[in-house]
């Protein structure tokens, strides 16, 4: 196989549902850790009650095969393409949780009780809790990003996504994505 097919494969593996990487820095790659949700798949449509023009409500997430040694999870929700995705300017978050408990599976739709323990940072509203799809123009990408971490985090009292990023700095066990996509129907 040539350079270029071989690398093509390999971006074309890293796009795959359920995709993971390590930090970097004593992390490895875990196969079978992965982000799902039974509302959509990995870059199908979110529907509509997700999101501001519905309920705004989050989807239910589930995860599986975390690596052995995880003490806990952090979960960033965002979009790169805010504005506009022919012509992005920012990642707009939409959601900053950590310190979810390692035992943890998944979080239910519209989850109001967080598992014991769970903490959450600020999103782009400059809230706490999810906020919905909600692009000005255009089709948007919207990433789920599930971390396997090999501690629990300090309270970092409501971070926005770079302080938590930050923290998780040489904790990182493994990450697994899942994408979803929305654009506004009025």
């Amino acid at each position: 196989m040539g350079k270029i097919p071989l690398l093509l494969a390999l971006i074309s593996t890293l796009a795959a549902p359920g995709c993971n990487t390590a930090n970097g820095k004593g992390g490895k790659t875990m196969p079978g850790f992965k982000i799902s949700s039974p509302a959509f798949g990995h870059n199908e449509e979110i529907p509509s009650k997700y999101t501001c023009e519905g309920a705004d409500i989050s989807p239910a997430l589930n995860w599986e095969d975390p690596p052995d040694k995880t003490a806990s999870f952090a979960l960033i929700v965002d979009d790169p393409d805010a504005p506009d995705p022919s012509a992005p300017k920012m990642t707009w978050v939409h959601w900053v949780l950590y310190d979810i408990p390692a035992s943890t599976k998944g979080l239910a739709e519209n989850v109001k009780d967080l598992p014991a323990g769970t903490r959450q940072g600020l999103n782009d509203w400059k809230k706490t809790g999810f906020g919905g799809p909600c692009p000005p123009i255009g089709r948007h990408r919207y990433f789920f990003k599930l971390y396997a971490l090999d501690e629990k985090l300090p309270d970092l009292h409501e971070p926005t996504k770079q302080d938590l990023l930050k923290a998780m700095e040489g904790h990182v066990l493994a990450k697994t994505e899942m994408i979803g996509t929305y654009q506004k129907k009025k």
